[in-house]
């Protein structure tokens, strides 16, 4: 009797060892999960700050250039190096109004 007292024994240790170790490797994914999540968290943080730097920076720094626009910018002909390459067409819709315009004066009908 001592006997199957003695192995009931040796048995439940065993079961209350594999518990344990099944426990143990539960917190210790808990602690590596809240590792991981601290950790991407400060890299977040990390980045926003950068961000926020920059934008800083960018705003603090006023532009060295500010452009000004005068008549005599506009005033001057344009001279081109070569003539373009295609040179437009006259259109049907072009003729038609020339046409009109040659028989009877102004053509006073409305077109799109």
């Amino acid at each position: 009797m001592e006997n199957v007292e003695s192995d009931e024994r040796s048995g439940s240790k065993g079961e209350d060892e594999e518990e344990e170790e099944k426990i143990e490797q539960f917190f210790a994914l808990i602690r590596s999960f809240r590792d991981a999540q601290n950790r991407r968290m400060s890299e977040l943080n990390e980045m926003e700050e950068r961000r926020k730097k920059k934008k800083r920076k960018m705003d603090e720094e006023p532009s060295t250039w500010v452009p000004t626009f005068r008549f005599e910018d506009f005033n001057e002909e344009i001279e081109f190096r070569r003539p373009p390459l295609i040179f437009p067409g006259k259109r049907k819709e072009d003729k038609k109004v020339e046409d009109q315009e040659d028989e009877g004066g102004l053509n006073l009908k409305l077109t799109l």
